[in-house]
C-alpha cells in the first residue's frame, strides 16, 4: 500500500485506496470521496426481542454517524473558509515552504504551473471547504473539497507536488 504524506508536516493525507486523476498539468489531483456510515452495526443473533420480553429499541445505541471517508480516514480537520486575499497569502506562503523541499526539474514543473493550478482553485474559492492534516499545522499543505454540480458526494483537490509517496 502507499501513502502519500505531506511534505512540509509529515501528515497523512491519502493514500492509493482512493485513485486520483492529475488534472491543471498534474499540479492538483482530483480524488473522488464518498459519504459512508459509520458507527452502530446492527447485528442479528436471530433472538426475537419481542418474545423474550423486550422493547423495540431496547438496548440499541445507535451511535451510527455519516462521514466523508477520506476526511475520516485521514483524520482531516477543517478550516475556516479563505476569502481571495487570504488565499493568496497562503498561496504564496506555500510556494516558499514548498519549493526549497522539491529537487531539479521537479522544482521546474512546479513553478511554472502553480499559476496555473492558483487560478483554477481561486475561480471555485467560494465553493470550496478547507482542509489540513491531523497536526493541524498551518504551514501545511491544504486539501480542499468541493461538490460538483449535481454530485452528492464530494470531489477533494490535493497539491501533486506537496504529498511524498511512502511505501508501507
Amino acid at each position: 500500500m502507499l501513502v502519500y504524506q505531506d511534505l512540509l508536516t509529515g501528515d497523512e493525507l491519502l493514500s492509493d485506496s482512493f485513485p486520483y486523476k492529475e488534472i491543471e498539468n498534474g499540479m492538483l489531483w482530483e480524488v473522488e470521496g464518498k459519504w459512508v456510515v459509520k458507527g452502530a452495526v446492527d447485528v442479528d443473533i436471530g433472538a426475537n426481542p419481542s418474545a423474550e420480553g423486550g422493547g423495540e429499541d431496547e438496548g440499541i445505541d445507535d451511535q451510527a454517524v455519516k462521514v466523508v471517508d477520506i476526511v475520516d480516514t485521514f483524520r482531516l480537520q477543517e478550516q475556516p473558509p479563505f476569502d481571495k486575499k487570504q488565499f493568496v497569502i497562503y498561496m504564496k506562503r506555500y510556494i516558499k515552504l514548498l519549493s526549497p523541499k522539491l529537487e531539479g526539474e521537479k522544482q521546474e514543473l512546479f513553478k511554472k504551473n502553480i499559476e496555473g493550478a492558483t487560478k483554477f482553485l481561486l475561480s471555485k474559492l467560494s465553493d470550496l471547504q478547507f482542509f489540513v492534516g491531523e497536526s493541524m499545522h498551518d504551514d501545511g499543505t491544504m486539501v480542499f473539497a468541493y461538490y460538483k454540480e449535481g454530485a452528492t458526494d464530494p470531489t477533494f483537490l490535493y497539491f501533486a507536488f506537496g504529498l511524498k509517496e511512502i511505501k508501507c
